[in-house]
């Protein structure tokens, strides 16, 4: 059986302005001055959910959770166009800077695993 965290509620939620009709939402929660950790969902069309947050003990990490392009709360929902890796790899550094992160965990399940494979280790 696994063993989560307790729940705990994000302290700030905002949508990513992308330059294109996607915007992208993002959320923080845990200890903001904790170790950064981004969590990278599954798919397609599926998003964070709040058992994500519960992956990490919310003292010691920074808890990012992103819904990746037209998955979860992101808009415009189940649109294809402008929405490849590439992409999501660009709207990724664009959280990151955004929060003035300069490295973080890269932590994700099922197509997230896989996504996380894409992403660039000098960086992250």
């Amino acid at each position: 059986m696994k063993t989560l965290y307790p729940e705990i509620q994000p302290f700030q939620s905002f949508f990513l302005e992308t330059g294109s009709p996607h915007r992208v939402y993002v959320e923080q929660s845990g200890n903001a001055a904790g170790i950064p950790v981004i969590f990278l969902h599954g798919g397609p069309c599926s998003g964070t959910k709040p058992d994500h947050r519960r992956f990490f003990n919310p003292a010691q990490y920074h808890i990012i959770l992103f819904d990746q392009r037209a998955c979860g709360l992101s808009i415009p929902f189940g649109e294809l166009d402008g929405n490849t890796t590439q992409h999501l790899l660009a709207d990724m550094e664009s959280i990151r800077q955004h929060l003035g992160i300069d490295q973080w965990l890269v932590f994700g399940g099922s197509w997230g695993g896989g996504f996380g494979l894409a992403v660039r280790p000098a960086t992250y």
